[in-house]
């Protein structure tokens, strides 16, 4: 089953929808964002959700510190990493949160036509430090990473997903909505999807029959 994530939660009558429609995994964003929000309203939404629920805390900080402690009062299981790759933010994590897990996010620049050669060098050095669980890969435009709503090209990345290290579970974002989710999906073959805005009727907040249709159809390409 293909692992779903619906991102960029803010309350918790949309965080308990997503759960109860089969996601796997609810985002919340820490970083600047229209959809920002704190420790303390989080802790009022996880502290409702099913047990086996991924929570996962959006970051782009290099503070270690901050990010096990923002973990820590939000009640999170997971923590994705945004801004540059670094060896030793990963490896104070283990330290300071051993339980949490990583999600390295790497970024797509529709504007690079070398992007994919960069992603590739990229993951072969994230599979190399063992440091991560999983990457992440989303759409970059000029100053705007992550919340584009573009998809970048599923046709040139085909080969990026196919040949990715062994050790690494990867994540497709960007642009993702009801109707292309399966296509993602059939092109890439990813171990996880993640959706923000494809699902939302305003900043922050889910419309339930895109967010209903999105895990359907995500689901709906699996084969037996």
């Amino acid at each position: 089953m293909i692992w779903v994530k619906v991102c960029c939660n803010t309350t918790l009558e949309d965080a308990t929808l997503a759960a109860s429609l089969g996601a796997d995994a609810l985002g919340f964003v820490f970083a600047p964002s229209k959809r920002h929000v704190t420790p303390a309203q989080v802790a009022t939404i996880t502290a409702h959700l099913p047990a086996n629920i991924e929570r996962v805390g959006v970051f782009h900080s290099a503070n270690p510190e901050y990010i096990a402690h923002t973990a820590a009062t939000a009640g999170l299981t997971t923590a994705q990493l945004h801004g540059a790759l670094s060896e030793d933010l990963p490896e104070a994590l283990r330290e300071l949160a051993p339980s949490l897990r990583l999600i390295q996010t790497l970024h797509w620049d529709l504007a690079q036509p070398d992007t994919a050669a960069s992603l590739a060098a990229q993951l072969t050095r994230i599979a190399a430090l063992g440091a991560v669980d999983r990457v992440l890969i989303d759409s970059k435009l000029g100053a705007t990473i992550g919340g584009t709503g573009i998809p970048f090209d599923w046709a040139s990345a085909r080969d990026l997903f196919a040949s990715a290290p062994g050790s690494l579970q990867l994540i497709v974002a960007g642009g993702l909505s009801p109707l292309n989710v399966a296509r993602a999906v059939a092109q890439l073959a990813p171990w996880g999807v993640d959706v923000c805005s494809g699902v939302e009727y305003s900043p922050g907040h889910k419309d339930p029959a895109l967010l209903a249709n999105f895990i359907a159809n995500t689901r709906g390409t699996q084969t037996p």
